[in-house]
């Protein structure tokens, strides 16, 4: 089970206007559950999109990146996404590509639209075909079920899981200009998480009027605090997605440029969402059993950015925190492995929750062990490290992560089966 958090119920969903979902059966595996996800959205809905960096890049990221860019060129909708569980169109070769395209022109006529008004999403076993003959039948019935509910958006989330043990979903409201702006995503990950992005596919929409370049500029900004935020096991993934949707339909005068003062609250808003969505993530991580808040403080962002990561991302650290272990040697080489050659490793002070751990380079002398073991024994553990900054040049990176368990383990060798 995750480390606490309760899914969201169905009435704290927010309805976004010009977004409907739909899911269907294709039993892409064998199973019986929901495993393909059609999103409606309204004409004039503008797309931002987030891909991964891995190279063996799956065909549907590489379809939807086309997608994406003609319309923008050719000033068109988003007007489609596709999304399936169960088979990730990975390694597919030309004929993955094929799958891809073909899923876009069958639900580009349920929704008529053209196909590049369709993205496309899937998740799951790499390298394995794709049964684009189920996936395109289920299509129908996944179009009769849309619906603008929040039960339509919880159906959603629970059709793209793949490993998760639980749904993902969120919602916000704002006030701009004295109207509501909603914001509503669902996400699926729990393995394969690492930035750049991470396992997971992620769906948010808004409904706020605003220009595409706007809309690009603030995912990108949005992503790097969230979702490029998270590791679980240090592996990028092939199919990572994520797509923002705004049907511009609040009745607020239109966002034109990055500028405009109102984004700082329609920010906090889409960082409300992504957020809750992205520490979901961890908290569902495979075999997690607890929840690691890191923050580095220090003079350079980037610095501090790739020591969190370095924590993070150590098996040794991971493991040690599900032993409730403070070993204190792991926490200390991880963060060395990360600093520049002349850096000073004097400076550097730690603690776990309120307990200081490292002073300025060495094992603090009020340190007991005792309290290092009684906070790596919680469900949620804060570790703040302080690189040693001058106070007009601080900066400071968080990133989330979960500990390594026996579990972990078992969940990836019987992932296929």
């Amino acid at each position: 089970m995750p480390v606490r958090y309760q899914p969201a119920a169905a009435d704290t969903i927010l309805p976004v206007s010009g977004v409907c979902l739909g899911a269907a059966a294709a039993h892409i595996k064998d199973w019986t559950r929901n495993d393909v996800l059609l999103i409606d959205c309204a004409p004039g809905t503008v797309a931002a999109a987030v891909f991964t960096r891995n190279r063996f890049c799956a065909a549907p990221v590489i379809v939807s990146k086309e997608h994406l860019m003609a319309q923008r060129q050719q000033g068109k909708s988003l007007r489609g996404i596709v999304v399936n569980a169960g088979n990730a169109n990975a390694g597919t070769g030309a004929k993955g590509l094929s799958h891809a395209r073909q899923t876009c022109e069958e639900a580009a006529k349920l929704l008529l639209c053209t196909p590049d008004e369709i993205m496309v999403c899937s998740t799951g076993v790499i390298m394995e075909p794709l049964p684009v003959e189920k996936l395109i039948a289920a299509l129908p019935a996944a179009a009769g079920n849309c619906d603008t509910s929040g039960a339509a958006w919880i159906s959603a989330a629970q059709a793209i899981m793949t490993t998760d043990t639980v749904h993902k979903a969120a919602s916000a409201q704002v006030i701009i200009d004295g109207e509501p702006v909603t914001i509503t995503g669902i996400a699926k990950g729990a393995g394969m998480i690492h930035p750049d992005m991470a396992t997971l596919l992620t769906f948010i929409a808004c409904d706020a009027p605003i220009a595409a370049d706007v809309w690009q500029s603030i995912w990108r900004e949005i992503a790097t605090q969230t979702f490029n935020s998270i590791t679980i096991d240090g592996d990028t993934s092939t199919n990572d997605t994520l797509i923002a949707m705004a049907t511009g339909k609040a009745k607020v005068p239109p966002f034109k440029n990055v500028r405009d003062p109102r984004l700082v609250v329609l920010k906090e808003g889409l960082l409300n969402v992504a957020s809750s969505l992205a520490q979901a993530i961890v908290r569902d991580g495979e075999g997690a059993s607890k929840f690691i808040t890191i923050d580095v403080e220090g003079q350079d962002y980037e610095t501090c950015r790739r020591v969190a990561f370095s924590v993070a991302h150590s098996p040794l650290v991971k493991t040690a925190f599900f032993a409730s272990d403070p070993n204190l040697g792991r926490i200390i080489c991880a963060i060395g492995n990360a600093m520049p050659e002349a850096f000073d490793p004097g400076r550097v002070s730690l603690w776990l929750d309120d307990v200081l751990v490292v002073d300025k380079g060495g094992r603090a002398v009020s340190y007991r062990e005792e309290d290092g073991q009684r906070v790596m024994a919680q469900e949620e553990i804060h570790v703040r490290i302080d690189l040693g900054h001058e106070l007009n040049r601080k900066a400071k990176a968080t990133v989330w992560t979960c500990d390594l368990s026996h579990d972990y383990v078992t969940i990836n060798t019987e992932y296929r089966t």
